[in-house]
């Protein structure tokens, strides 16, 4: 950077990035809110320690799990869209937390602005999300290996407000492994040394002996101590705080229970120190289990996913032998949790050993709110059926993922003559709840859609209701389609909806297409059924928005369906879910009958919608 990013922080610029302000500094780095030049996005810019720069380690290390974290896909996990140096500062660029929905902010921060103590609800629900999000990472799958966070923290940790619910999100993952816990631990020590300052040191008295002298550090000064070493330590592994690498998922199960004991405790696990029970006795949740677990020293015994571990919270207490409120202290200041002896009872013998795992009646069992949602009833979209037979399907003239033409054999379908509308799917979210399916998957991103939340209402922009519906993810039509007893068209059954029976069309509109009978190469969708139906009766099959279809997408799937030519499915697994039809803003090339489109089912924008289809008797 040509000038540092300091009190004139809003006037710098970084790449394509303009510095808005600093969010907040830490042992990896500065983070700063950064607005794209071109796209006029708001994005989180993290910049790396300079001096390791010119580390030729560190470069490979940051090369290879950026590599890594930047495929990481999840909705507990703060997406990384880049990572770049950019004259000699490496940098990762991820989403930011301004100008969302909701506002973002770390887990310390919502902590302390809470005028009462974190319910018990509440830290479940923080505890199934980060399982949910850690589990993911530590998965491997398909050759990637997985990715351990290594650095969890109150900061990394981010909660945001959606409703009665809370929404959270893991950041900064990966960068713990870059650095290097060794570097890690040296900045900490440093730090450490920083905020005692010059009054500590060795001394030298009259009789020649050194001695070690503090000096007294004000208030300001010991809470600057705690949040600056003594929380980052805490939440070390002991493999960590022993010099290890981050190599091992086992790192952030052991992160996890203190962040836990923090939520119930209001302070870290240090030394000797009592269980959650000795102090709230009335917590309907077995965390004293799951602390046990977690908080072990010996890496092999802390739990594999941190997602069945949380099956301990529904063991009753009563079943289990009683723990020890205070854990053993061990020589090298580890933590070593262990049971009593004295306390173990011989169990009795259980004739149904299955009855053991059924929740205690004590705990409150989830009932979904009792509201208007039940007299939510959908609107009904026609539809037109398309009679079984055998069609044609791909192009010798267009992508290479459409060759080769060949026949497919395909049942009797019916397909909805126009694509699903706001005012379609305002009345599903409203069915839901929410924008999140049973999954916890985003299924609409409001501010990509017409669709807007005032007040806890939803409401639909002025002139929109027939607009078709854009920002929905797969997950949000796969959702609607079930809700309304309907299901996406296989990508087969679209394209042959599209050609209208005609072998020869290129376009749904037939050899050609032009401005007057589509909705392409515009700056907005237009209302559904606003330019004429192709030869089945069906609009916009064309342009106005890219379609949601069943299938996995694969470059060289049509290899395979010219074998297995009747009613194909697409590939079995994937990456990618086909799309299909072009959009407002697509070129003409876009709009043929055979061009395949694809993307992440997360992904959710402005040209994303889809419409229905049904199987026909």
């Amino acid at each position: 950077m040509k000038e540092p990013m300091n009190s004139k922080v809003g006037h710098s610029s970084v790449g394509d990035y303009e510095i808005i302000r600093e969010i907040c500094s830490d042992l990896l780095g500065t983070q700063y809110l950064a607005k794209h030049r071109y796209l006029g996005r708001l994005f989180a810019l993290k910049a790396l320690p300079q001096e390791f720069a010119e580390d030729s380690q560190f470069i490979a290390r940051f090369e290879e799990e950026m590599n890594h974290s930047g495929r990481l896909e999840h909705p507990h996990i703060v997406r990384m869209h880049n990572a770049t140096c950019i004259e000699g500062t490496f940098f990762i660029i991820s989403d930011s937390s301004d100008g969302t929905e909701g506002e973002r902010v770390d887990l310390e921060t919502y902590v302390r602005s809470r005028p009462t103590d974190l319910i018990e609800e509440e830290i479940y629900q923080i505890a199934t999300q980060l399982a949910s999000a850690l589990d993911y990472a530590h998965t491997a799958s398909q050759g990637k290996p997985s990715v351990v966070h290594g650095g969890i923290r109150l900061a990394n940790v981010l909660i945001e407000k959606s409703g009665d619910r809370l929404l959270v999100y893991l950041d900064n993952f990966g960068l713990m492994r870059v650095i290097g816990s060794g570097a890690v631990l040296s900045r900490m020590y440093h730090q450490l040394c920083s905020t005692m300052g010059p009054q500590a040191g060795f001394v030298e008295s009259e009789e020649k002996e050194q001695h070690y002298t503090t000096g007294a550090l004000d208030a300001a000064s010991l809470r600057q101590l705690h949040r600056t070493f003594l929380q980052d330590f805490a939440f070390l592994a002991p493999e960590q705080r022993e010099g290890g690498g981050v190599t091992e998922p086992k790192c952030d199960v052991y992160a996890f229970g203190v962040l836990l004991y923090y939520l119930l405790m209001k302070k870290f696990p240090e030394g000797l120190f009592a269980l959650p029970s000795s102090r709230y006795p009335t917590l309907r949740y077995n965390w004293d289990l799951l602390l046990y677990h977690c908080l072990q020293h010996e890496t092999e015994k802390r739990p594999e996913s941190l997602t069945g571990a949380l099956q301990d919270l529904l063991i009753p207490k009563t079943i289990i032998p009683s723990l020890l409120h205070e854990i053993q202290h061990a020589k090298n200041s580890e933590l070593k949790p262990i049971l009593n002896p004295a306390e173990l009872t011989r169990p009795e013998f259980i004739a149904d050993p299955a009855s053991l795992f059924v929740v205690d009646p004590v705990v409150g069992k989830y009932q979904p709110r009792q509201t208007e949602v039940s007299l939510t009833e959908p609107l009904l979209t026609e539809m037109v059926i398309v009679h079984g037979g055998q069609y044609c399907r791909g192009s010798q003239q267009g992508g290479r993922d459409e060759i080769p033409r060949h026949l497919i054999t395909l049942g009797s379908f019916a397909m909805d003559i126009h694509p699903v509308t706001n005012e379609h799917f305002v009345r599903f979210l409203e069915a839901m709840g929410g924008e999140k399916d049973v999954n916890n998957n985003d299924m609409i991103r409001l501010r990509d859609s017409r669709i807007k939340r005032s007040a806890g209402r939803l409401n639909i922009e002025s002139g929109y209701a027939k607009h078709p519906v854009v920002g929905v993810s797969w997950y949000g039509a796969t959702a609607y389609a079930k809700w309304i007893g309907k299901r996406l068209p296989t990508e087969a059954e679209w394209e042959i909806a599209s050609m209208g029976g005609s072998e020869d069309s290129i376009y749904p509109t037939g050899k050609e297409v032009e401005r007057t009978q589509a909705n392409y190469f515009s700056s907005d969708t237009a209302a559904v059924m606003s330019y004429p139906p192709n030869a089945y009766g069906i609009y916009d099959m064309a342009g106005n928005v890219y379609e949601w279809c069943q299938d996995w997408y694969e470059f060289h799937y049509y290899d395979i369906s010219v074998q297995e030519p009747q009613d194909p499915k697409g590939p079995l697994q994937g990456n990618y879910r086909v799309l299909r039809g072009g959009c407002w803003k697509s070129l003409k090339e876009d709009l043929r009958c055979a061009h395949r489109h694809r993307n992440n089912p997360g992904t959710m924008n402005g040209t994303y919608g889809f419409r229905c289809s049904a199987d026909v008797s």
